[in-house]
C-alpha cells in the first residue's frame, strides 16, 4: 500500500462567496467558530513581508480583504488568496508571506 501524502497547504477559493455575503469577515469568523476555532483578526499594509517561519499548529486563515501570497520554500510551491479564500497550513509547514499592495485583512486560529 502507498506512502499517504498530505499536502502542506491547501487553499480554498471562494470559502466564502464574496457576491453573496456582503460581511466577509463575519461570515468567515462564523464558519471558524463552527470548527470550534477561536479565529482572531489582523491586517497590514501593502508591502508588508513575513520571513520564512513555521507553527507547530495546524493554522487555519481566511483572507478577509485585499490579497497575500505564500510562498512555501521547502515544496517550491506559491499560495496567493484574496478576499473569501481559505488557506489550511499544516504544522511544521515553512512558509514566508508578502502582502499584495493594497493591503490585506485576515482572520487566523489555530487548530
Amino acid at each position: 500500500m502507498g506512502e499517504l501524502y498530505l499536502m502542506p497547504a491547501t487553499r480554498t477559493a471562494g470559502a466564502v462567496d464574496t457576491a453573496a455575503v456582503p460581511d466577509i469577515a463575519g461570515a468567515a469568523a462564523a464558519a471558524m467558530r463552527a470548527e470550534g476555532l477561536k479565529p482572531y483578526a489582523w491586517e497590514n499594509g501593502g508591502g508588508h513581508t513575513y520571513a520564512p517561519h513555521r507553527h507547530a499548529y495546524h493554522k487555519v486563515l481566511y483572507c478577509t480583504r485585499g490579497s497575500i501570497r505564500f510562498d512555501l520554500p521547502d515544496e517550491g510551491q506559491s499560495v496567493t488568496l484574496v478576499a473569501g479564500d481559505r488557506l489550511d497550513l499544516e504544522p511544521g509547514t515553512a512558509h514566508a508571506a508578502f502582502v499584495g499592495p493594497d493591503g490585506v485583512a485576515c482572520l487566523e486560529a489555530p487548530r
